[in-house]
């Protein structure tokens, strides 16, 4: 396992999860037709909390170009292994997209709306309007990147002061999961909270070249603020932090 595959996993179990319960819930004739929002928001972060678990010892677990990006900026992470990162994680929500197709190819046979359809595969906005959905994911990431800086390792404190690294093992990737549950719940409303270039872009793309029945257009003319408003945020999140720390 090195970084790569741990990055191409991670993403690709994240996709699959977070794919598959959109999939689940809004498809037609599926078992969890209509389970909600609160059905989606938390298989989205259960799906970064197995990513995070498995990717985490050998990558990291970025899972999310815009994670990479501001670590980067933050100082944390060198900038010379972002774009191995980047591929990586590009690749596996290729991968986790494509296979979600697979596991649902009936449903998505059975489902007249091509938006639904295209709503499994990456985000489009609830009211279209550029510059709130540009804000929208930029806050959200902002909100992520920031909390992410925050997180610790655990320790134990001596009367001395001194401190033994004691870690959280698997256990550390449940803030992450936290927090990217919260996101969804507060502020997921109008955009479907990418949060993530790759998470977007993607499977965008495997929608456009994928064989899927009446699936109409992938509306590539909004994907440019999934690709560039998380960076955006990330940046912003990472710059306060060196700011503050």
């Amino acid at each position: 396992m090195t970084p790569f595959f741990a990055e191409f996993i991670g993403t690709m179990l994240l996709l699959l999860m977070g794919g598959g319960v959109v999939a689940n819930v809004c498809l037609a004739k599926t078992k969890g037709y209509g389970a909600g929002w609160l059905a989606i928001t938390t298989a989205w972060a259960l799906g970064v909390f197995i990513g995070v678990v498995v990717a985490g010892p050998y990558s990291g677990a970025h899972l999310n170009p815009a994670v990479s990006i501001g670590l980067a900026i933050g100082g944390t992470f060198p900038w010379s292994e972002v774009p191995v990162y980047i591929l990586a994680q590009f690749l596996g929500a290729a991968a986790g997209a494509l296979i979600v197709w697979l596991v649902y190819k009936d449903h998505f046979d059975a489902t007249d709306d091509q938006g639904i359809k295209l709503g499994v595969f990456c985000t489009n906005p609830a009211i279209s309007n550029p510059l709130i959905n540009f804000l929208t994911e930029m806050v959200g990431t902002f909100v992520l990147m920031f909390v992410v800086f925050y997180i610790t390792d655990g320790e134990l404190t001596y009367d001395s002061n001194s401190t033994l690294p004691i870690g959280l093992g698997s256990v550390g990737a449940i803030p992450v999961a936290f927090t990217v549950w919260v996101i969804g719940l507060s502020l997921g409303g109008p955009t479907g909270y990418a949060i993530n270039p790759a998470r977007d872009l993607a499977p965008r793309f495997m929608h456009m070249i994928l064989p899927i029945k009446a699936k109409g257009s992938s509306h590539w003319e909004y994907a440019w603020i999934p690709g560039s408003a998380p960076l955006v945020g990330s940046a912003l999140a990472a710059m306060l932090y060196y700011v503050l720390k």
